[in-house]
């Protein structure tokens, strides 16, 4: 998939980029694979705002994807490839045989016409849902469980994928996109291929509309407030922050400051740190 561009006719689109979508074969969703989407806009459930610049945004619906694959030898061809609002890759709908629909990820190469498949005797093919025990070393896949039947939980996001680089005992030791070694049960699923809408990064916003689209409002920066609203506030003109370490507007170390948890269980799984 391209990324298309626009005549600089205004000053927004001379350097907006958008995908050209050329992959997707239908525009309207499957009805009843629907759910509604409630907007809090940032804020829990006394109604105080716990996610800061959340608001406003289109209307959305969420697109019901199966995470698990539980549903073992039985073939499923490929109806569309669609769009999802509420993520960076496509989605693509699915019948099984016995006429039962359903949205999986759509993996990078995945047409419509082609079947796919779950369960331990599957084919090494894009799309098809294996049990790491059963994916030889090499194989580049998406949508990683953590934890058997949970369903899938990493390598999600548009043009990720994982190798996997070696088994031992009861764990598969997988090369994560950020470069992190880690290691997952041999009984959890993955499914083969990289996921689609690998021309992802390459986009270019261009104007702030389209993040008031996404639901996303501006943000302001400490240094232009005064004193009473953050501890980056105050002084005559642009001047430094004045303080060691920058803090957010509750006096809390930002950059640089760790905030994974020390006794984290799951830390004993990552072989090696992504910034090692």
């Amino acid at each position: 998939m391209a990324v298309k561009s626009f005549r600089p006719t205004s000053p927004a689109l001379r350097h907006m980029t958008v995908a050209d979508y050329s992959e997707l074969t239908d525009k309207k969703p499957e009805k009843s694979l629907l759910a509604k989407k409630v907007k809090n806009s940032g804020r829990n459930n006394y109604g105080r705002i716990t996610i800061r610049h959340r608001g406003g945004g289109n209307r959305q619906k969420i697109r019901v994807i199966d995470w698990t694959r539980l549903k073992d030898d039985i073939p499923a061809t490929v109806k569309s490839i669609e769009y999802d609002p509420n993520r960076t890759a496509f989605i693509a709908l699915i019948q099984y045989a016995d006429g039962e629909k359903s949205y999986i990820l759509a993996p990078n190469g995945l047409k419509v016409g082609m079947q796919v498949v779950s369960g331990v005797d599957s084919d090494i093919q894009v799309g098809n849902t294996l049990p790491l025990n059963n994916i030889p070393v090499g194989t580049v896949v998406h949508n990683i469980e953590m934890h058997p039947g949970r369903g899938a939980q990493l390598v999600r996001s548009a043009g990720a994928s994982a190798s996997v680089m070696a088994k031992e005992g009861k764990y598969a030791q997988m090369r994560m996109p950020s470069g992190e070694y880690r290691l997952i049960p041999l009984t959890c699923r993955a499914t083969i291929g990289t996921v689609s809408n690998i021309e992802h990064e390459n986009v270019k916003i261009g104007k702030a509309g389209r993040t008031r689209h996404m639901g996303i409002r501006p943000t302001v920066r400490g240094l232009v407030m005064n004193p009473v609203d953050h501890p980056h506030g105050g002084g005559e003109g642009s001047t430094s922050i004045g303080l060691p370490s920058p803090k957010s507007p509750w006096g809390k170390p930002t950059v640089g400051k760790k905030t994974r948890k020390k006794n984290k269980k799951s830390d004993k799984l990552i072989v090696r740190g992504r910034r090692k």
